[in-house]
Formats: structure tokens, sequence, C-alpha cells
């Protein structure tokens, strides 16, 4: 990459957009931020220190049209005037993955999927560190790739990459590319369809060499049927929880396994994480350690003693016997549905936000199984409404997550759980998904 007087435009002035804007002035570059919101006080302080160019609340379109490179953030949807500018004009658009890479003396373990790939992003990392490896954690969780790579590069990077961050990634290898599944999801930036999501995140393989490693789930046949398609060089390391791997893992109900070299045996009762979606977390991130010879009692403890990401099937509190669990991260119908199917107890679901083309008749069976009452929490709620209308005997509508917990509670009785998994966006009455998950677990605690 050529750096001397590199002009590079950095769109968006969150985590992402700001570690790239340090990266490139640290390197030399001529950068200048532009986001079409306000930019946090946090943000604009460490730029002003930094002394970096930036603006706020609209776009500079003629100052963006003469960058080398623009660095988006994921954030950003194709269809924006400014992107079709961009676009239009021919300008190399990438993400701060992409961008930061050639900076990195590290190696890149690269985790995408549908649904899973947040806790099985830490439970990698996790793994790594007890083993004392020096590595990072970035991508779509923590501080950004690019601000690490800026300020204490590491041996090792654990990233979680989202499809929009895949969107902008053309020359970029990852070492081991982790896909967990695909399903249905953000469909709202895909047209709608669902083989333009599916090639996005099947990029995560794009540019993989004979000595890479590739590890994926078996059992997912959107990914099996793609796979047959294309032809593959990497080394290949699936998982399943179907049939016995030779190379890669399985697991049954009792057991799991790890075929790497020497085989890596447990009970399933020993994992951290229970449900069997956290089985096949447990098997792709246990595969990759391995992969890096991590000897195997490090792999088998970290196994057993992970605490799982805030919002993620979080316990938040035990009310006159009624459990109150965090879900707020499940912002789509599959991570629902692996929500619902890993309880074992009567629950009071608590679903709605903003619907991203939810097909909720997936979560028909397990909701007929499971769920006692409904407590829709969100502005537009007739679409859950219609769906479980003669399935659950009881749904109610609440406008906050206080009158959510207060019906929960209503609702609940002993031995019972109060699941907030809304298989839907936050942005209808919350800031994000973690403002939801927040308020939900402070109502609990003032119960």
């Amino acid at each position: 990459m050529r750096i001397e007087k590199q002009n590079i435009i950095v769109l968006g002035a969150g985590e992402s957009g700001v570690g790239a804007a340090v990266l490139a002035n640290i390197k030399g570059m001529n950068v200048f931020v532009s986001d079409a919101a306000a930019i946090s006080e946090k943000y604009k302080t460490e730029l002003i220190l930094n002394n970096i160019e930036w603006e706020e609340l609209g776009h500079s379109l003629d100052r963006i049209l003469a960058a080398d490179t623009v660095v988006k953030s994921p954030g950003i949807p194709e269809l924006t005037p400014v992107m079709q500018a961009l676009r239009k004009a021919g300008i190399k658009v990438v993400s701060e993955i992409e961008f930061a890479k050639p900076f990195s003396k590290g190696k890149t373990i690269c985790i995408t999927g549908s649904n899973g790939k947040t806790t099985t992003t830490l439970l990698t990392h996790h793994i790594l560190k007890k083993a004392g490896l020096d590595v990072g954690l970035a991508g779509n969780i923590g501080q950004s790739y690019a601000r690490q790579v800026a300020t204490e590069d590491h041996d090792w990077y654990v990233l979680e990459i989202s499809s929009f961050q895949l969107d902008d990634m053309h020359d970029f290898k990852a070492d081991i590319a982790v896909l967990t599944n695909i399903t249905a999801d953000h469909l709202d930036r895909y047209e709608y369809k669902i083989e333009n999501y599916i090639q996005s995140k099947l990029k995560i393989i794009n540019n993989l060499e004979k000595d890479d490693w590739f590890i994926y789930n078996a059992d997912d046949e959107v990914i099996v049927k793609e796979l047959a398609t294309k032809k593959m060089i990497m080394n290949t390391a699936p998982f399943s929880l179907k049939k016995e791997i030779s190379i890669g893992g399985y697991a049954t109900e009792k057991q799991l396994t790890i075929n790497i070299k020497q085989p890596l045996i447990m009970s399933i009762h020993e994992l951290a994480l229970k449900g069997k979606h956290n089985t096949q977390n447990a098997l792709a991130a246990g595969i990759a350690g391995r992969l890096l010879e991590i000897r195997k009692d490090f792999v088998r403890e970290s196994l057993g003693d992970f605490v799982n990401a805030e919002h993620r099937m979080e316990f938040v509190a035990k009310v006159n016997g009624i459990e109150f669990i965090n879900d707020s991260k499940a912002t789509n119908i599959n991570a629902t549905w692996f929500a619902l199917e890993s309880m074992e107890k009567p629950i009071i679901w608590v679903v709605g936000g903003v619907d991203k083309g939810n097909d909720y008749s997936e979560l028909t069976d397990l909701v007929k199984q499971k769920v006692k009452a409904i407590i829709c929490l969100g502005v537009d709620n007739q679409k859950i409404i219609d769906a479980f209308s003669g399935v659950v005997d009881t749904i109610v509508e609440a406008n906050s997550a206080v009158e959510a917990v207060a019906f929960g509670y209503q609702l609940g009785k002993k031995e019972e759980i109060v699941l907030l998994s809304p298989a839907c966006a936050s942005f209808d009455l919350f800031e994000n998904y973690e403002d939801r998950g927040n308020q939900f677990k402070k109502a609990v605690r003032l119960l």
C-alpha cells in the first residue's frame, strides 16, 4: 500500500472509524473523518488530541470524492447518497479490518455467522489468552482492530466479523476462518434476498491459501450446499452434532470430541455454556485452539470456565423463584430459536422491536412446547400478535422494560423463566441492544 501523502477519508466516527483514523494518522497519511450524525464527545476529543480533521452532521462530498481510499464504517448502508456517489466515482472503499491488516504483524482467526459469532469469538480469545499467547480481541466487538494495530500490535487477533464488514473486504485473508451458521438476517441491507446475504457471509473464505484453515458447521445445509459449488484449496475442519468428524470436531448428547492431531474428549456436562448452539460454539473455538497446538488441558479448562458476554443468555436474578434471563443480543429469529431451545422450564417470553423481515412461523413448534405467555416489547407488535394468537393463550404489550418486567413477574410462577430474547432490533424503544438489556436488568433489580 502506498502510504506517502495518501488521502484517506473515514466515513463514520464510531469505534472502527476513529480507530482507522488514528492508524492512518500514525502512518503519516492525510486523514479526514466525516459523519452524517453527531460525533460523541469521547471520539471528538480523541480526534482533536490527534490533530485529525473531522466534520459531523453531514458530508462534504467534494472533499470525500477527492479520496484515494475511503474507510467505511459497517453501519453505513450502501444506498446512502454518499455511498452511491463513491460507487459512481469508482473510488476504493474498504472496511476498517481490510485497511488495518497490512500494518499488522499478527495472524488472524476470523469468525462470522448469523448466530454464535460473539460467543465463539470470546471463547476462542479466552482459550488463546489462557494459553499465554499475545492475542487481541477486535472486529465487531471491543476496541477496534485498527486502533490495536496502531498502538499495541499483537501476534494473534481473534476477530468477530459481521456481514457488513465483509462487504468491504476484498484483499483481506484470514489465517483461520470460522463460519458458525447462515440463517436469514439483516435482509433489509441485502435487497431482501437471502442469496445476497449468503454470498456476503461466504467472503470469510476469500483468498484463503493451502496452509490456511476453514472451520465450519457441517450440519448447516446452506453452508454445505454453497461449499459444494466452490473450489477450496485450504485445509478444512468441520464440526457436527450429527456425525463423527475425522479432522475437526463433533459432539453426542454425552461428550465432545475434537480431532486435531491427538483427540481431545470431554463430557458435555463440563462445558460452561449449555444448549446445543453453545456446544457448536465450543467445538468451533476448541478446534481453533487445537490448530494453534494449544495444549489439550488448556482448551478443556477454557471450555469449562468461560463466562459468556453480557446480554447473551445472561442470568440476571431469581426473584421469588422466577428466573430472569437477558438475551437482548438475540436480534434475529435463529438466535431466539437457540435461546428457547436451551430452556428446560416454562417460559414467559419477552419479544419484539424493529422487525428485520422475520418469519415467526419458524418458532411456532418451540413456542407451543415451551412458552406459556408472551410479552411484546415494541412500538408495533401486530406481526407477533398475529403469529402467536392461538398458539399462546396470554399475549400482552409493554411500552418499556419496566412494564415488561412487571408483566413477567405478574405472569410468572416459581420454577419458571422470564426470557428477554427479542428476535428483533432495538431501535424503536432503545438506543441499541445493550441499552435494552441494561434497562431490562435494572428493572429486574428494582423488583
